[in-house]
C-alpha cells in the first residue's frame, strides 16, 4: 500500500510581511537623512556614527534633494538584499540592453562619496578587480574601473580634475551607482533619479534607474536621445510604495520630536509599528 505524504503550507502573516518590508527600507532611508546632516554639524558631535536617533529632529533640516539622496541608498539597498522587484529590472537592463551576462548582480554606491561621507575606494576595493571593466553607451575597449576609480572621485570633487579622465567616460563622475555582474566583471555607470526629467545624459553613463508612473510604460528600454537605458521601478504593491512610505514614516517620526507620531499623521498600523519600533530604539 503506497503512503500518501502531504506537504503543508502555511500562509505567512501578510502584516508581518509588510513591516519587515517596511523595516528593510527605512534603514537606508536613516542613512540617507544621516548623511545628508551638514558637515559642520556633524563635525560639532564628532562623527556620523556619534549621532544618536534621538537627535535628528534637533539636527536635521529638510532640504529638496533629500529625498532623492535617501532613494540612491534604498535602491543600492535593495540590490544587496536581493530585493526581487529592483533585482530583476536592473539584470534585465543589464543582459539585455547593456550586453553583460551574468547571475550575480551587485552595487557599489558611488554618490554618497560625492560628500565625502563614506569610503567609496574601499568599498569598491572589496568588489572590484583589476580586471574589472566598465562598459560604457559608446564603441571602444571597456575601460578598467579599478584603474580610474580614484580619478573619478577627484573629478566630482574638482571641476579641474574632470580633464584627467579618458574621453570615453569623460561624464562618470556623474554616477550615483555602479551596477554589474560580479561573476562576470563587468559594470555600467548608473544615475539614481526620483525625476525622469532629471536624468542626465553623460558619457560613461549607461543606466538611468527611475520610479515607475502612472501613465507611462514600465518598461526597460533605450533611450536613444539620452543613450541611456531606462529601467523604471515598479510601484503598486511593490519596491516604490515601500520607498514612500518608509520616506513618511522617517519624517513623520522626525517631525513628531522622535516620537510617535498622532494616528492622523500616520495612520496604518504597520507604518505606526515601525515609527514605534525607532521610538523604542531612540
Amino acid at each position: 500500500m503506497s503512503t500518501l505524504k502531504l506537504r503543508l503550507e502555511n500562509q505567512k502573516n501578510p502584516v508581518a510581511d509588510e513591516v519587515a518590508a517596511l523595516i528593510a527600507v527605512v534603514r537606508p532611508i536613516l542613512m540617507g537623512t544621516l548623511y545628508a546632516l551638514k558637515m559642520d554639524i556633524v563635525k560639532e558631535l564628532g562623527a556620523h556614527e556619534k549621532i544618536k536617533l534621538k537627535m535628528l529632529p534637533r539636527l536635521y533640516r529638510r532640504g529638496d534633494g533629500d529625498c532623492g539622496i535617501c532613494f540612491e541608498y534604498a535602491v543600492h539597498d535593495a540590490l544587496r538584499r536581493g530585493e526581487g522587484s529592483v533585482l530583476d529590472r536592473v539584470d534585465d537592463a543589464l543582459t539585455r540592453l547593456c550586453n553583460i551576462p551574468g547571475n550575480k548582480v551587485a552595487s557599489i554606491l558611488f554618490g554618497a562619496e560625492k560628500g565625502g561621507k563614506i569610503d567609496l575606494i574601499e568599498t569598491a576595493k572589496e568588489l572590484l578587480t583589476p580586471d574589472s571593466r566598465l562598459r560604457y553607451g559608446s564603441k571602444g575597449q571597456p575601460a578598467k574601473l579599478m584603474k580610474h576609480i580614484d580619478a573619478i572621485a577627484a573629478a566630482f570633487r574638482k571641476p579641474s580634475a574632470r580633464t584627467a579622465l579618458p574621453y570615453s567616460i569623460s561624464g562618470l563622475w556623474k554616477a550615483d551607482l555602479f551596477v554589474g555582474h560580479t561573476d562576470e566583471d563587468r559594470w555600467v555607470g548608473t544615475t539614481v533619479k526620483l525625476n525622469r526629467a532629471a536624468l542626465e545624459p553623460a558619457r560613461g553613463l549607461r543606466i538611468g534607474i527611475i520610479p515607475a508612473h502612472q501613465g507611462r510604460s514600465d518598461n526597460v528600454v533605450k533611450d536613444e536621445q539620452k543613450n541611456l537605458v531606462i529601467c523604471p521601478l515598479p510601484y503598486d504593491g511593490a519596491f516604490m510604495e515601500v520607498f514612500y512610505r518608509g520616506w513618511i514614516v522617517v519624517q513623520q517620526f522626525i517631525g513628531a520630536d522622535a516620537k510617535l507620531p498622532k494616528e492622523v499623521n500616520l495612520p496604518g498600523s504597520a507604518d505606526r509599528f515601525v515609527a514605534q519600533c525607532l521610538v523604542d530604539r531612540r
